[in-house]
């Protein structure tokens, strides 16, 4: 729950019995005047124009309530004080347009040295609707301000140095409903591309105006100034000598740009990337305390002044726009993980990088070990000898496998971090977190218990600013649609009114308006169909986007043994209809050529658990000999079943990507490999072709089509497989 602050109660008055709608919209209306005329960041270009003059504003006047009117109006009847703070809301917005001094948030974030509020007795106003009060000296932490250090910051985007924020500016901007509305439809044009410094074959492409120019190496590069002393701090303790020219510096200035990213080569640490994935880390994790820490100062400052209106004027009334600084709820940061022990290399990082002032005390350390495993202690003996006196295990599995499934592999995991002037909370209830670290399936177990129990809700995801997705690779071998689902829950009017503050709501969040102001960013080892739709379809920041592009080498030189690698192409229509061709011509094509065979060993390698029950239920209508290897094959049945395939007891093996990426078995006793679908993930495909035994009477079956054209091109190589899908001829061999 999201806290409030004030230097005096608010009084409770008594609920007017109806809301005055034509009063309400004609204030909304002049409000809206009001905003036109304040100075404000431009939208890409794709966006302006006459959409962004002061005409289409005219146009906008709230003749009907808006949607949280509607909320307002429903949660009327169950607390009377929500209505009478949204209509003392209106008359001071009333009032401002008559004249009342506004102050911006930038002006507020460069302010002097009367915004530290120490010396201010700030008290906690009545907080409406809440559901459990905190412990006092949590209350007493919030209370009491962070540092009033001064920040220097500078945008990455030009030469000049800029006054406020990049955090300032985004939040500042007023979207009006024909840019919303041109968002969700659009089609956005990258417009400009920046080589990739470290990586000579990838670079970034973007919307709007290219951002990324060289730094002033003397600014903060947007970061709160004690936030970058710590970062630079851990930077050189850990060997770094220039951090201007460092990777994570460089991202860090990507993330703060506010735009939605989709970076899809990030070699993860557990295939050779520690570096790589460490630095990436670095920067998402600095933006996120710089979202959080710029967001809780910018409310405080807002508090004192508040506090001194009031004790100025003996007025209850909110002077102006500039002090709409929150949201529905206090969460603003949302990491999305896949595994636990991915889950603890996160939010262990995420306190090493907290400045040593605001975590003077790091409360249920003990416990968040205890559910997500610690670090292997080193030195302890009688672990040592007892792996040296143990019996030779099976061959280890490849080094890759080891790294990631290292530690707590659980999959359900759901945990809110609140941050205080001194301390971190971890467990704080979620709606008095700052950030949340869970996992797709944990949330979609929450969104499942929501819709049984009216009593529980998922509200906590309606502020949401920042979404991580992190490993996307990993949770696309997981379930997908889960990922899916969380995103399409985010930024949703909530349903209850959780303590709100409806005088201290900014007007985009009123407006529903919120997920054109979130930042996604999107993190993983490879590019497939379904993160490219999340990107293109969920991801609707007004600031743009930004997003890698690399040309691919492929790993056919990985393939050990001299196997005939034989690919077919199928034609298909459109993405809709290519699994029903894959189908059809698999039947018409190649399963005749193995359906009298007396050979056995045919193993059939499916990307996917949908295209596995569609072979499954064809070799079963066939009266095929085969055996199974899926996803949710029980253990003594896959024993079973490699024992038959390898003796001959059954002809044809069904084996899936998904039971590879957690087992990475060693098949034996194959003779003749058909890929039904490539693998997504490029390392896997060279080690199912090395299973093949023997060097004679070998063979390899590749079917693809156009739309396999991201998956052929990791194999193969980016220009192979340009040729291979547009030319004429349908087959083409490698050896």
């Amino acid at each position: 729950m999201g806290k409030q602050f004030g230097a005096k109660r608010l009084k409770r008055h008594k609920t007017p019995d109806k809301f005055e709608r034509s009063a309400v919209a004609r204030n909304r209306k002049r409000v809206k005047h009001e905003v036109t005329r304040s100075t404000s960041p431009t939208l890409p270009a794709e966006l302006s124009g006459e959409d962004s003059s002061g005409g289409a504003y005219e146009e906008m006047s709230y003749k009907e309530p808006t949607m949280y009117d509607k909320l307002l109006t429903k949660l009327r009847s169950s607390n009377k004080s929500v209505a009478d703070a949204y209509q003392r809301r209106q008359v001071a917005e009333d009032d401002e347009t008559d004249g009342t001094e506004s102050f911006s948030v930038s002006e507020q974030e460069n302010s002097d040295e009367e915004t530290d509020n120490d010396s201010l007795g700030i008290q906690e106003p009545d907080m409406v609707g809440t559901e459990e009060q905190t412990e006092d000296a949590e209350t007493e932490d919030n209370l009491e301000a962070s540092d009033t250090d001064q920040d220097d910051d500078l945008s990455v985007c030009g030469p000049s140095a800029v006054a406020s924020s990049s955090f300032s500016k985004h939040v500042e901007y007023n979207l009006s409903k024909t840019e919303a509305e041109d968002l969700s439809k659009k089609k956005w044009k990258y417009t400009w591309e920046v080589s990739a410094a470290d990586v000579s074959n990838c670079k970034w492409v973007g919307t709007g105006e290219c951002f990324l120019k060289d730094a002033d190496r003397n600014s903060n590069y947007g970061l709160k100034q004690k936030l970058y002393k710590h970062w630079l701090d851990v930077y050189k303790t850990s060997g770094g000598n220039d951090f201007h020219s460092s990777r994570q510096r460089w991202f860090f200035s990507l993330c703060n740009s506010y735009r939605d990213i989709l970076h899809s080569e990030k070699k993860p640490f557990y295939h050779k990337g520690l570096e790589e994935d460490s630095n990436i880390m670095d920067a998402y994790l600095m933006h996120s305390l710089n979202h959080i820490f710029r967001t809780s100062d910018l409310v405080r400052k807002n508090d004192a002044k508040i506090s001194k209106h009031q004790e100025s004027t003996k007025e209850e009334i909110l002077p102006g726009v500039s002090f709409l600084d929150q949201g529905f709820t206090r969460p603003k940061v949302l990491i999305l993980l896949p595994l636990r022990s991915t889950a603890l290399r996160v939010i262990e990082r995420l306190i090493q990088l907290t400045p040593a002032t605001s975590k003077v005390n790091v409360e249920y350390i003990d416990r968040f070990y205890q559910d997500f495993g610690s670090e292997e202690v080193e030195g302890d003996e009688e672990v040592e000898e007892h792996l040296k006196n143990a019996k030779p295990q099976k061959p280890p599995k490849p080094s890759d496998h080891q790294s990631l499934f290292k530690g707590d592999t659980r999959d359900d995991f759901m945990i809110g971090i609140k941050f205080t002037r001194k301390t971190i909370k971890l467990y704080g209830d979620f709606y008095s977190s700052d950030i949340i670290v869970a996992s797709p399936l944990e949330l979609m177990t929450k969104f499942g218990k929501a819709a049984k129990n009216k009593e529980s809700d998922t509200d906590y995801l309606s502020s949401i600013e920042v979404v991580i997705i992190d490993h996307a690779d990993v949770i696309s071998l997981q379930n997908w649609s889960f990922l899916t689902s969380v995103v399409e829950h985010l930024n949703h009017i909530p349903s209850k009114q959780h303590g709100t503050n409806v005088m201290r709501i900014r007007q985009w969040y009123l407006d529903g308006f919120a997920r054109f102001y979130r930042q996604t960013i999107i993190l993983g080892y490879y590019l497939n169909p379904d993160m490219n739709a999340l990107f293109n379809h969920q991801c609707v920041n007004y600031q743009g986007k930004v997003k890698s592009v690399c040309e691919h080498n492929g790993v056919l030189p990985k393939v050990l043994s001299q196997v005939r690698q034989i690919y077919e192409r199928f034609d298909a229509d459109s993405i809709a209809e290519v699994d029903d061709a894959r189908l059809e011509y698999f039947a018409k094509k190649v399963f005749p050529k193995i359906k009298d065979s007396e050979q056995g060993g045919i193993m059939l390698f499916a990307s996917s658990y949908f295209e596995f029950v569609r072979l499954r239920n064809f070799l079963k209508s066939q009266n095929a000999s085969f055996c199974l290897l899926g996803d949710y094959t029980d253990q003594r049945d896959i024993s079973r079943a490699r024992v038959w395939f390898f003796e001959r007891k059954r002809k044809i093996m069904l084996y899936t990507e998904r039971i590879h990426f957690y087992r990475r078995y060693k098949i034996r006793g194959i003779r003749n490999l058909i890929i039904y679908s490539l693998p997504e993930r490029k390392e896997f495909y060279p080690e199912i072709v090395n299973m093949l035994e023997g060097s004679d009477d070998v063979a390899c079956t590749v079917l693809f089509s156009l739309f396999d054209k991201l998956r052929l091109e990791r194999i193969v190589g980016s220009a192979p497989a340009k040729r291979m899908i547009k030319s004429e001829k349908g087959v083409f061999v490698f050896c």
